[in-house]
């Protein structure tokens, strides 16, 4: 599950597959992972149309006038890391880069006392949070040696290591390195429902392991974290005039009923507004969405699409409270233990409150199946426990208004045995079995190497158009510090 060996083998099974002289593509859906797959397309020549639904872009990382309010809302906070080199290369080429405000500290919260803070320090990586780490008093001792334990043995099993690990829980794995139930709760859980959107009884162990191994350990700069200072929409409107300035074209509002299988290969997709046909399809929609507008006939053809009823999905619940006044400090705030797991101050234009004195907060709760069917006053009485938990100056103080937002299918369920059936983007060309060549499958469930990830999305949709063109498009990952390396990260 190595990203850079599955993006290698994953470039040479789309060499092989890759359909010649593409002049017209159509790509079914208007998320990242196809506006990065049409962005790239465009960029090399190829006439590109896609199509999207909903009349806005980015998917589910996008945002939403609220019509209580006016305000415009993301759906949900999502976190850039330095380690996200595609998605850093997405923003770039759509000159949105500045939009992006980097923070090196991370926040625990620990009340009654201030925060927990972690940050790199002088140490080379995997010792980079090592004094931070040392100095965080919501852990005792011998939480911090266990913790410590559980790190050295990731760093050292690699890549490869991690691998055999992809059939069980993260959670065996911590029972096996004899974690204490208080630091899983306090310390493991939060970061891995944060990064993976399943908890860690629940998640393949490979790809907690990965968010460890790659996110934390193997260099410095793979932990910044990248937040939005604009609303996630504003991120993708360049996109359409990028797409159209390369010679494509972006329809929205335009529903995609079916994509045409005449036997052997796709023709077009059919439309509430008519048929788009082109030399190729690539498909940048959930499974459950790609199995409806495939008939029967074209999923037995193509051995890809034999497992797409068994993707699973993980709900996020994101909850925006606005306050009479500045309740936070911080720019964010880890919650562990709670059932909120992350707060974000919502700056508007730089500054921590509106010009009428009030503050936005944004709670976010991942893996949140359990609050899916809970009424918005419930959820807002839970996050406000939370909220007031965490922040003294939220006690007391009654918000002016409270929008949740939940996302039923925000992501796939990364569950042990998941890699197994995970498709490529492209047919393999030694496949014995076949398939439809000139179908090719995009978003952030197909085989990536990644989590589900905006990172994830944006290289599904350049692994899809680097299969379409055969050439291989992803940037590179950060190469591991030396000394991570000596010590087998890298494995």
């Amino acid at each position: 599950m190595n990203a850079n060996s599955d993006g290698g083998s994953t470039g040479r099974a789309s060499t092989a597959g890759s359909v010649p002289a593409v002049r017209t593509a159509v790509v079914v859906g208007g998320g990242i992972a196809g506006l990065a797959c049409a962005l790239r397309l465009a960029e090399a020549g190829v006439k590109v149309t896609v199509l999207e639904t909903r009349r806005k872009l980015g998917g589910r990382a996008t945002s939403f006038t609220d019509p209580r309010t006016g305000e415009v809302l993301d759906n949900c906070q999502h976190v850039l890391m330095g380690c996200c080199t595609n998605l850093l290369d997405f923003y770039e080429r759509l000159n949105v880069t500045d939009a992006i405000e980097w923070h090196s500290r991370v926040y625990w919260a620990r009340p009654p006392h201030a925060p927990d803070v972690m940050q790199p320090g002088l140490l080379p990586a995997p010792a980079h949070f090592t004094e931070s780490f040392a100095t965080m008093r919501m852990l005792s001792l011998s939480a911090k040696r266990a913790v410590a334990r559980a790190m050295w043995r990731m760093l050292r099993m690699g890549a490869s290591g991690r691998a055999q690990w992809e059939g069980r829980t993260f959670n065996e794995f911590l029972l096996e390195t004899k974690q204490p139930a208080d630091v899983v709760t306090r310390f493991w859980s939060p970061v891995v429902v944060s990064a993976c959107n399943l908890d860690v009884d629940e998640v393949s162990a490979a790809a907690a392991m990965q968010v460890f191994q790659e996110g934390f350990l193997a260099n410095r700069q793979a932990p910044l974290m990248g937040l939005s200072k604009v609303p996630l929409v504003r991120l993708y409107d360049p996109a359409e005039g990028a797409i159209i300035a390369a010679g494509g074209e972006v329809r929205m509002g335009v529903s995609a009923l079916s994509i045409a299988y005449d036997g052997a290969r796709v023709t077009g997709v059919v439309t509430d507004e008519g048929v788009f046909s082109a030399d190729v399809i690539i498909s940048a929609v959930p499974a459950d969405r790609l199995a409806k507008l495939l008939s029967a006939t074209a999923i037995a053809r193509d051995h890809r699409l034999q497992h797409l009823d068994e993707v699973g999905s993980s709900p996020i619940l994101g909850v925006h409270l606005r306050f009479p006044r500045r309740v936070m400090e911080l720019p964010h705030l880890v919650l562990p233990g709670r059932a909120t797991q992350w707060l974000f101050a919502k700056d508007v234009d730089g500054a921590p409150v509106d010009a009428d004195g009030s503050q936005h907060i944004h709670a976010v709760i991942s893996g949140a199946r359990d609050w899916m069917e809970l009424t918005e006053q419930e959820i807002a009485q839970r996050v406000l426990a939370d909220i007031r938990w965490a922040l003294p100056a939220a006690q007391g103080v009654e918000p002016l208004a409270v929008r949740s937002v939940k996302e039923k299918r925000a992501t796939f369920a990364i569950v042990p045995g998941f890699e197994r059936i995970r498709p490529r983007a492209a047919v393999d060309g030694f496949d014995p079995h076949g398939g439809i060549r000139n179908l090719f499958l995009a978003g952030d469930w197909t085989r990536t190497g990644w989590p589900a990830t905006m990172e994830g999305a944006v290289r599904s949709g350049y692994l899809a158009a680097g299969a379409v063109l055969g050439t291989r498009l992803l940037v590179p990952d950060l190469a591991p510090a030396r000394l991570a390396r000596m010590l087998g990260v890298a494995r």
